[in-house]
């Protein structure tokens, strides 16, 4: 589980610390490489962040499309322009110019643990989403769903 918001810095040399409790909850799920995937996200000016039981487990749900759809040649552009991003010896990942590029990142990166997975973003677009976020659920009057409920539907 990847919660909460860090800011770090990025070097000169284009690496970034991963917040030491993300790469905990990295270890935490066997992870066969010591490292995270990253690619591109398709809805925002961010990066995705996953590891590599996640991609593995997206390349076998891509598995139950046919293989000439839309749909999976949309998403197997995830697979594409994913890279893996290794940690060195201080848990730094070095971000390729052409992801940073994409999420705007310069000098420091916003680390946004979104439950299952994390994103990587510029820190003030960063929090133009979250500000925008936050003014949609409320005109739109979002609620958490009832525990009860959720647990119900877990158990089928």
């Amino acid at each position: 589980m990847f919660l909460s918001t860090y800011v770090n810095k990025v070097d000169r040399k284009g690496r970034v610390s991963v917040p030491a409790t993300f790469r905990a909850s990295l270890a935490a799920e066997t992870q066969r490489f010591p490292g995270v995937i990253v690619f591109p996200s398709y809805k925002y000016p961010a990066l995705e962040a996953n590891s590599i039981e996640w991609m593995e487990e997206l390349a076998r749900r891509l598995d139950t499309l046919d293989k000439f759809s839309d749909e999976h040649e949309n998403l197997e552009m995830l697979f594409a322009s994913s890279r893996e991003l290794p940690f060195d010896s201080e848990g730094r990942i070095m971000l390729p110019p052409e992801l940073a590029e994409h999420a705007g990142i310069t000098d420091a990166v916003a680390f946004v643990g979104v439950g299952r997975n994390f994103q990587l973003w510029s820190p003030p677009r960063f929090a133009d989403h979250a500000a925008n976020l936050r003014e949609r659920a409320r005109q739109q009057g979002t609620r958490i769903p009832a525990f009860a409920a959720a647990l119900d539907r877990r158990r089928e």
